[in-house]
């Protein structure tokens, strides 16, 4: 497949372009700064773009069998640029018709599952208080998701880590896995690598975790 990746200089853009070429899949890599993307394959291009400028990224969807991104916040201070940014990539993939769109978010806008322990309850109360402003942007994230003419899935992991990637993780289309506390950034991209040709995760928020 030609897939494009947008933030695909963070711990998880950066997984979902190495695994995607080991795959055999022709990636395009679109960056701010080409110098901190330290994957390379014959298969790579990479696109230096402004990501905040929907013209500028047409060109790097169009004819695209799907575009996926790591795009996210990297502390609390940029809570915001994630809802703007991924408005950026559906205008260009709307003008250019491009459809499939997979895009990381995070455990806490999905459902909490039934049995939750208290102590996970008490956990996720404060993260959700410190993280705040983080997850009322993604919230607008998957809002304007939900709103645009995309076959989009949101992916919803916890705790991210930077572990190996085992391949082996709960995955729930619309809901969350039951205790589930971390997940490998190399397990994320393999999730949403494996979900471009899954149906059943259009249009849904798909919980993912050990």
């Amino acid at each position: 497949m030609k897939l494009t990746v947008f933030g695909a200089t963070g711990g998880i853009g950066q997984e979902i372009v190495r695994q995607a070429l080991a795959s055999g899949h022709e990636v395009t890599a679109v960056v701010r700064d080409p110098a901190r993307l330290t994957v390379t394959g014959t298969r790579l291009t990479v696109r230096r773009a402004d990501l905040s400028d929907p013209e500028a990224l047409r060109g790097a969807v169009a004819g695209r069998d799907a575009v996926l991104s790591g795009l996210g916040a990297r502390s609390r201070a940029d809570a915001g640029v994630t809802a703007r940014l991924t408005r950026s990539v559906l205008a260009a993939m709307e003008a250019e018709k491009t459809r499939r769109l997979l895009v990381v978010s995070a455990a806490p806008l999905g459902p909490v599952p039934d049995g939750q322990a208290l102590v996970d309850k008490a956990v996720l109360a404060i993260i959700n208080n410190v993280l705040k402003d983080v997850y009322a942007d993604l919230r607008v994230m998957e809002s304007d998701l939900a709103a645009s003419a995309t076959d989009w899935t949101s992916v919803r992991p916890p705790k991210l880590t930077n572990k190996p990637g085992t391949g082996r993780y709960r995955k729930v289309v619309g809901g969350t896995p039951s205790r589930g506390r971390s997940l490998a950034r190399a397990d994320v991209a393999h999730a949403m690598l494996a979900m471009i040709d899954d149906p059943a995760t259009v249009g849904q928020g798909v919980g993912v975790a050990y």
